[in-house]
């Protein structure tokens, strides 16, 4: 049994975090400022004892003994992080320096989730951990990608300088359960656009790729880095190399829906890569980890959760 925190614990992918570990006999400290966090996503396990939530904000200190820090707060779709620019990026700086000092202070394992977005636009396909990216840095969306890239310089050079236990991963597009219906992710989108019958929105000509990792899969991937023998710092790729183009995800999802939504197309934002797709040889070297869960078994597990949530909000 460990005492563990994870900050951003009430968002889509920490809330799949804290349910696994308070599940696997851990005492968990759920940190959020519920900014896109929502209590319903853990709203089950404040029943249990092994179970505590904070509302707080990662970018003032944090105080509390502890064994493991997954490091997940900050908006992580661009309609939330662009909302509040300047709180995004303080959110992955400030924050990140946070939870790095509590970690040295307690002599605690942090986990820092970074993101595929430190590739930036990538001249290289698919992307390496060795590759070291292409980000604009004054664009919309650099608030924060260029903010996970700092989290990532400060929490190496905790790791080289003051001996801190880190682990860095990088998240490529992530679904399922415990999304938020309006947070502006493609495959969240869709799946509302085709079950209320409204148009799916494509931006760009939906030639742009993305790979999709069924969110079990990555939570399976995070709790073998954080745990590993050997001590592995990383960075690492965890996402799922099976790659499809964004119209192919739409027709996808009418499909599984049995929708008569039609597609529709709108100008690509600035700075939007038109490719992502991860190499994991070195996840499932060092981890022994690749995902499981096919993207029709994952998008079938999605819309049952957003069709039961789409019922009880129209009750």
């Amino acid at each position: 049994m460990k005492r563990i925190l994870i900050t951003g614990g009430a968002g889509f992918i920490g809330s799949h975090l804290c349910e696994r570990l308070v599940n696997e006999g851990n005492d968990v400290i759920c940190l959020d400022n519920f900014f896109t966090g929502s209590k319903d996503n853990i709203r089950h396990l404040l029943a249990s004892n092994r179970f505590e939530l904070v509302r707080h904000d990662v970018t003032k200190e944090f105080f509390a003994e502890v064994d493991q820090i997954y490091n997940l707060a900050c908006p992580a779709s661009p309609v939330h992080y662009q909302y509040n620019p300047i709180k995004t990026i303080k959110t992955s700086v400030i924050g990140t320096l946070n939870m790095l000092g509590l970690a040295k202070r307690c002599k605690a394992t942090i986990l820092q989730a970074s993101t595929s977005e430190v590739y930036g636009e990538p001249q290289i396909h698919p992307q390496v951990e060795s590759y070291w990216g292409n980000v604009n840095p004054i664009g919309i969306r650099s608030c924060y990608d260029e903010g996970k890239r700092c989290a990532e310089t400060f929490v190496s050079d905790y790791h080289r300088q003051n001996g801190v236990d880190t682990r860095i991963i990088r998240i490529f597009n992530t679904y399922g359960p415990n999304m938020a219906e309006n947070d502006g992710r493609v495959i969240s989108n869709f799946i509302v656009q085709a079950l209320t019958g409204e148009d799916i929105t494509i931006y760009g000509d939906g030639s742009q790729t993305r790979s999709f990792c069924y969110v079990s899969d990555l939570v399976e991937g995070m709790i073998k880095m954080m745990n590993n023998p050997q001590k592995f710092v990383g960075p690492v790729n965890l996402g799922n190399p099976s790659e499809r183009t964004i119209k192919n995800l739409a027709e996808l999802v009418i499909e599984l829906t049995n929708s008569n939504s039609k597609i529709i197309y709108k100008p690509l934002p600035s700075d939007d890569p038109t490719q992502r797709r991860p190499d994991i040889t070195v996840a499932k070297r060092e981890l022994g980890w690749e995902p499981k869960v096919d993207i029709r078994e994952g998008l079938t597990k999605t819309i049952e959760y957003f069709e039961k949530k789409l019922c009880e909000e129209n009750k």
